[in-house]
């Protein structure tokens, strides 16, 4: 059976509070959106060049792509608040037929943006549909069945869609081709993880000291997301436990609650090194094999666990298969040695 994990980055449903405390987390703006400071600089160049064109001009279609859990919805959000433009959520699995895809585009408005996260999930009919509605804001569409079918072409306000993946080898290569900006999110810098820490502790008025914030800088995986649900986790210790201040002690007893090692690692990604390690030893095994062993959907195995151990060279991509590195058998030793 899966190990449920605290560090996956699972979608929760709007009308929960742990989806509104998550959505006054985000940044509105650039200005207030931490790291990622290369792909900002060339965002707000295409923005301000829109702007300056005036009334008629729509920025160009981007495509964000990355690991789970970087921001690719936050920076959709700011991008839509800097063009002063009205902002559309929707996901690929959500859109199911080509009308559902129709629906939403006839009623946005110029200079909408539209945002699908999972882009590279959409259904191939309504790709088709797709492809027309970004390249000439035409929406072509079917009336009718059999012999008096006929196609009906029309007019779309002008508007931007952005994309967002973890996958961008799935994207079907003409989707791919009608996005004019295309950026990578990376994996953020530790001092840019504190920074996050520290905003979001004055949003939650708790007082975290400088040694407890470094301490969950360390184990939040590079990733902006798993560091805010981590720091919440961690204040709900110290509201339980102490007098509701996050100092080291509190966060070293909490994070040895959560099981969470000192390289960001939990019970799962410890589980499937441990199964690798003790089924396969040093030989290469194949992903479905891994998700055999650990329970888990390929998919999850090469979205959530396999970036950041590969980041760390826990483990490694062969040829053959995934294999444990020296570095990864060490790391589970030392880690059991120490429980």
């Amino acid at each position: 059976m899966a190990i449920e994990r605290l560090v996956e980055p699972t979608s929760f449903s709007e009308d929960t509070e742990e989806a509104k405390l998550e959505v006054s987390l985000r940044p509105l703006s650039f200005s207030e959106y931490i790291g990622q400071e290369h792909l900002k600089k060339n965002l707000k160049l295409a923005i301000d060049a829109v702007k300056k064109r005036g009334e008629g001009s729509v920025l160009d279609h981007i495509l964000l792509y990355g690991p789970p859990g970087l921001g690719k919805t936050t920076m959709a959000g700011v991008i839509a608040k800097e063009l002063g433009a009205g902002f559309r959520v929707t996901s690929g699995p959500a859109i199911e037929r080509a009308g559902d895809l129709a629906s939403i585009l006839t009623n946005l408005k110029d200079g909408d943006v539209l945002f699908i996260d999972e882009i590279h999930r959409l259904r191939r009919a309504v790709e088709e549909v797709l492809y027309s509605a970004m390249e000439d804001f035409k929406l072509d569409i079917v009336i009718g069945k059999g012999p008096a079918a006929r196609s009906v072409r029309l007019d779309l306000p002008r508007f931007t869609v952005i994309g967002a993946t973890t996958r961008t080898g799935s994207l079907a290569g003409p989707l791919r081709d009608r996005f004019g900006i295309i950026h990578r999110l990376e994996y953020y810098k530790e001092p840019e993880i504190s920074e996050i820490i520290k905003r979001t502790a004055g949003i939650l008025e708790t007082e975290i000291k400088p040694e407890a914030l470094g301490l969950l800088s360390s184990r939040a995986r590079l990733t902006p997301r798993i560091a805010n649900r981590i720091f919440k986790r961690v204040r709900d210790y110290a509201d339980v436990n102490g007098d509701g201040i996050i100092d080291t002690r509190i966060a070293i007893d909490a994070l040895k609650l959560m099981e969470i090692d000192e390289l960001g690692l939990d019970p799962a990604d410890r589980n499937m090194i441990r199964l690798m390690m003790e089924n396969y030893g040093e030989r290469p095994v194949g992903l479905s094999t891994i998700a055999a062993l650990t329970g888990d959907e390929a998919t999850t195995i090469e979205d959530y666990y396999e970036p950041y151990l590969l980041q760390l060279g826990l483990i490694a991509r062969t040829p053959k298969g995934r294999v444990v590195t020296e570095k990864g058998r060490r790391h589970l030793q030392n880690t059991e040695n120490n429980v």
